[in-house]
């Protein structure tokens, strides 16, 4: 976790794209990237599943066990933790590291739309943390998804999760200054997930975010290229990106 912990800096962030399989993973570390994130929607999605779904959880550990063979750093998306059980949760944080995963993210959020209780999410954090203390352990609140979008609901459960033991604190949706800065005095790295048009790397490196992440946004844009390759070939237009060639591709693969 050293090296990970390392790589998030307050004011010169780690980009973290994310991966859904090991082709796209192996295609990211070959641009340089030296840490990969996982996306659960995309995960689920190439499952054929639910985001987040428990159902999703074999794969999910399965996918960190392929990318932990490339020369990257990886984090899991492990949602909600795929169980309300805090040794259920800690048991795959267990598999996670032992497959060479070096951090994870959890998040408050449910699948019912409700943010979990602060004290229910914290002995899941906790759980974690006692378990695979190694693990870097990136609490997720989904505030500005689930909640009310109040920086001072987001702080009060940063706050809560880093005294449970997180190592970072994420809040995707966040973007006004002021409340990022109340964030990042919470005392630990500070994950934003990149929000095109909304925000910049450059804009929260200047508000001491220590990581930046993609989330789902190259597995939609991956959609999109799908569908509009498809879309230009139909209507005799050019193709929209040029593609690695087959015998990149096949490079990287074992």
């Amino acid at each position: 976790m050293d090296e990970f912990r390392a790589l998030h800096v307050p004011g010169s962030p780690l980009l973290l794209p994310n991966a859904w399989e090991f082709g796209v993973g192996a295609h990211l570390v070959a641009q340089g990237f030296r840490a990969l994130g996982t996306t659960s929607l995309g995960v689920s999605a190439a499952a054929g599943e639910a985001d987040g779904a428990p159902s999703t959880r074999d794969v999910t550990v399965a996918l960190a066990a392929r990318l932990a063979r490339l020369e990257a750093l990886v984090s899991v998306d492990i949602a909600d933790g795929f169980s309300a059980d805090p040794a259920a949760v800690a048991d795959l944080a267990e598999e996670l590291a032992a497959a060479g995963a070096v951090g994870v993210n959890l998040e408050d959020g449910r699948a019912d739309g409700s943010l979990a209780p602060v004290e229910v999410q914290a002995a899941l954090v906790e759980a974690v943390k006692e378990r695979t203390p190694q693990l870097f352990l990136n609490a997720r609140t989904d505030t500005h998804w689930a909640g009310d979008h109040s920086a001072a609901e987001a702080e009060t459960r940063a706050r809560a999760y880093v005294a449970a033991g997180a190592d970072g604190v994420f809040v995707p949706g966040l973007a006004d200054p002021a409340d990022v800065e109340r964030i990042v005095a919470v005392g630990v790295p500070v994950n934003l997930l990149f929000l095109p048009g909304k925000v910049t790397l450059a804009g929260l490196a200047e508000l001491g975010v220590a990581r930046v992440s993609l989330g789902s946004l190259p597995y939609r844009m991956a959609l999109a290229a799908a569908a509009e390759t498809a879309l230009a070939v139909r209507d005799g237009r050019d193709l929209p990106l040029t593609p690695p060639s087959y015998a990149d591709v096949t490079a990287f693969l074992p």
